[in-house]
């Protein structure tokens, strides 16, 4: 099937996704601090922003819902997003607040500290307001897409929630366990919020640490346990270097990571958040949906950027078959 025979023909979006939303400035520098690095590149940024990339690079018509600031950085956000074919209407201004800049240090394999910038005292996507949200196109999304981090202040954290209730579980909705301490005054607190969110989701994904918060578990399948209790169809818990556990209606699938050459690992559960968001709608078993999420993670983590970086479903497709064919290798198979 083309990407241009599943989109809708009367408006509606096949996914929607809802909160942060920046512009990343990465270092072009590899391995040293951002007091000796000379130069940038400068990318569209945010996690749920990055999703509805992702999806959009599978051929998914997708739109996000966010506030920028009245200023060049969001000029450059709505621009970029209709570039890479994601839907800005939902897009608007608030005067008075920047539009969040991220910047980050690269040290892979596993160290990219970041530092955010316009998002004290508040970020311009936190004053998404209930009020204006277009309820209609977030009732018929096929899939509708919110972060933990949505919840952090008013009005966003209303807002959030009352686009939850007025979809009522309606379709395939996701929440993002995107839990980030430096957004909340604690954990309890996030767990308190984040406990009425999980009723309206039928998705949640996350790590460990993202599933104690929400769950108070930091074993994955007692947390995947408690997602279930709570009417979560499908719980996804992200175990770094042990792989992905998935627990559905039909029972548990755990899936081991991709190799890959880490250049920046940020933009990888991003990736992986796309790619569900396809595989979903593209009814996969959820052994190979996560294993194509998984490869999507990987490739964009050998990559520099988030956004820019989302691969094809061919991309990642190669990269699947690349990972057999090594794994066969291994083994001892195919000879």
């Amino acid at each position: 099937m083309k990407p241009s025979d599943r989109r809708h023909t009367d408006g509606r979006f096949e996914v929607v996704t809802m909160g942060r939303v920046g512009v990343d400035i990465y270092p072009e520098q590899v391995g040293v601090g951002l007091d000796r690095v000379r130069s940038f590149g400068k990318f569209l940024g945010g996690s749920p922003t990055n999703v509805a990339v992702a999806a959009a690079r599978y051929g998914r018509d997708a739109a996000l819902i966010t506030r920028t600031g009245e200023d060049p950085f969001g000029a450059f956000v709505r621009t970029a997003l209709r570039g890479f074919g994601v839907d800005d209407r939902f897009v608007g201004a608030v005067p008075g607040r920047p539009t969040p800049v991220t910047f980050c240090e690269i040290f892979p394999p596993d160290d990219f500290p970041l530092y955010f910038y316009g998002r004290d005292p508040k970020a311009a996507d936190l004053e998404i307001d209930a009020a204006e949200l277009d309820y209609d196109a977030i009732r018929d999304a096929d899939i509708f897409w919110v972060t933990v981090t949505g919840l952090c202040q008013e009005p966003s954290r209303s807002a959030t929630l009352e686009a939850l209730k007025a979809r009522d579980k309606r379709g395939i909705t996701i929440i993002d366990l995107d839990y980030r301490p430096m957004f909340w005054t604690s954990r309890a607190e996030a767990r308190e919020v984040v406990g009425q969110a999980l009723p309206y989701a039928t998705v949640a994904a996350g790590n460990l640490d993202e599933w104690d918060t929400a769950v108070g578990h930091t074993d994955p399948r007692s947390a995947a346990a408690a997602a279930r209790e709570l009417g979560i169809d499908l719980a996804i818990v992200k175990q770094g270097p042990k792989g992905v556990l998935a627990v559905d209606g039909t029972g548990e699938v755990a899936v081991p990571p991709v190799p890959v050459d880490v250049v920046n690992g940020l933009g990888a559960g991003d990736a992986f958040g796309g790619a569900l968001c396809h595989g979903l709608l593209s009814g996969w078993d959820t052994e190979y949906l996560m294993r194509f999420c998984n490869a999507a993670g990987a490739i964009v983590a050998s990559r520099l950027s988030c956004s820019d970086a989302m691969p094809t479903q061919e991309e990642v497709e190669a990269k699947l078959a690349e990972a057999a064919s090594a794994g066969a290798t291994e083994t001892g198979g195919g000879q």
